[in-house]
């Protein structure tokens, strides 16, 4: 019997036992994870939109000598290669964080979270890998035939969690959590992709030297933390500070040590009398109970405070539709996007077992794939690694803004037509009739 097509009409009662609803509830525990997980990534979107505010109205005000000149301040260590200015601190120094908590987060995924079974991972896998292929596609496909540079490739590939958080926070407060689930799960998906492509394709030539000095610090890292079990900040802190300026040394960029310092913690938990594990105990739940908000807070807002001042005049914004780099980025994220996210899912539903939730319809999966073309952080880090024109990077930077934007407002308006539905959606999963703080359903 061949699969049935999602979302057409009931499912079969002798095969519905055997199917797995796409976006149906997660369990308990992963909607607790999930709910502190989205509450830090919200308030973080909120300011990182505050952020990239502030630096698009201070670089076009008459003010904007001043931010040019203060994100090209030079400073730090000539001596030990790290005279960087200001605008580089930003990304390949205190965006670190970010990555280190994005490493944590991989590492509990990846050993107690959705994607530790195959079969739940499978569809925001495939989902994340589509919507990661289509936009390298698009954009390949924009320059080669406009004779862009197609060393951008990667730049529309990534989403932008706390961005697309922040706006759900605005338009989807009441969204259900398997939509937001899998949301989530893509972006974390997204960004081993985007971690994997730093690394490899956007190396430069590499100091074997420093290299093995930063693998051999991880090494020292692990050995301390796991083996011996040694806990003092002030023992680690130093550590990481040469394992980041050997990773910034060796050619390979510096964030990259940050994401492996991150999946070297330990994610075991303590066992409580009973000897169940209780949750939020393990050394890497309790390190990113203290890094994420400086990540989400501080790291993340900085860099965009640094990296999204560009030129908005009508003159500006012409040249991002003009030139065939920006364009293949706009076009990426905008439109490859939903196609790669939502033609992924919907093959995933197509060929497998799975089959949407009866309380959603693939309308909601478009307003997710739309969100998905929300690729701030991660866009402008990788524009900046793949082009050494100056005029193309804020070309890049003004299509991934313009991109981010337009996904933002037509998922909106497509989340926003079906908000009475997810109320009584997000209600019934929060219904607590006897008080007892768990949720009856």
């Amino acid at each position: 019997m061949p699969p049935p097509v999602p979302g057409a009409g009931p499912v079969d009662p002798s095969r519905s036992s055997q199917q797995r609803p796409l976006f149906s509830r997660p369990s308990a525990r992963e909607r607790r994870r999930l709910a502190e997980a989205l509450r830090t990534e919200t308030v973080g979107g909120m300011v990182l939109l505050a952020a990239a505010l502030a630096a698009l109205i201070w670089a076009n005000t008459p003010l904007s000598d001043s931010y040019e000149a203060v994100r090209s301040f030079h400073f730090g260590v000539p001596a030990l290669g790290l005279d960087l200015s200001v605008e580089h601190w930003a990304s390949d120094g205190v965006l670190t964080l970010f990555f280190f908590a994005a490493g944590i987060e991989l590492k509990r995924e990846l050993v107690r979270g959705e994607l530790r079974r195959p079969a739940a991972a499978a569809l925001p896998v495939v989902a994340a890998v589509s919507g990661m292929a289509v936009p390298a596609l698009v954009y390949l496909a924009t320059n080669i035939a406009g004779g862009g540079q197609l060393s951008g490739w990667a730049v529309p590939m990534a989403t932008d969690i706390a961005f697309a958080l922040g706006v759900l926070a605005i338009v989807g407060a009441h969204l259900p959590s398997g939509i937001r689930a899998f949301l989530l799960t893509l972006a974390i998906v997204d960004d081993i992709g985007a971690i994997l492509v730093i690394a490899v394709f956007y190396t430069s030539t590499l100091n074997l030297a420093a290299l093995g000095g930063s693998l051999a610090g991880l090494v020292l890292f692990r050995v301390l933390h796991v083996n011996l079990k040694v806990r003092g900040w002030y023992v680690y802190l130093p550590l990481a500070v040469t394992v980041w300026a050997l990773m910034y040394n060796s050619g390979v960029h510096a964030t990259v040590s940050g994401v492996a310092m991150g999946m070297l913690l330990s994610g075991r938990p303590r066992k409580d009398p009973d000897g169940e594990p209780v949750e939020g105990s393990s050394p890497a739940d309790r390190v990113e109970h203290r890094v994420r908000p400086l990540s989400a807070g501080f790291a993340v807002p900085v860099f965009a405070l640094f990296a999204a001042g560009v030129g908005v005049s009508g003159a500006a914004l012409a040249d991002t539709f003009r030139q065939p780099e920006s364009l293949g980025v706009f076009l990426g994220l905008f439109v490859g996007k939903i196609v790669g996210v939502f033609g992924g899912t919907y093959l995933a539903a197509r060929f497998t077992r799975a089959r949407l939730d009866p309380a959603l319809s693939w309308s909601d999966v478009t307003g997710i794939a739309m969100l998905a073309g929300i690729g701030f952080t991660v866009s402008l880090l990788v524009g900046e690694l793949a082009f050494d024109s100056a005029s193309t990077q804020e070309h890049v930077k003004g299509a991934v803004l313009l991109a981010s934007l337009a996904s933002a407002l037509v998922a909106c308006v497509l989340l926003r037509t079906r908000n009475a539905k997810y109320r009584a959606l997000w209600e019934e999963e929060t219904r607590d009739e006897d008080r007892d703080t768990v949720p009856d359903i």
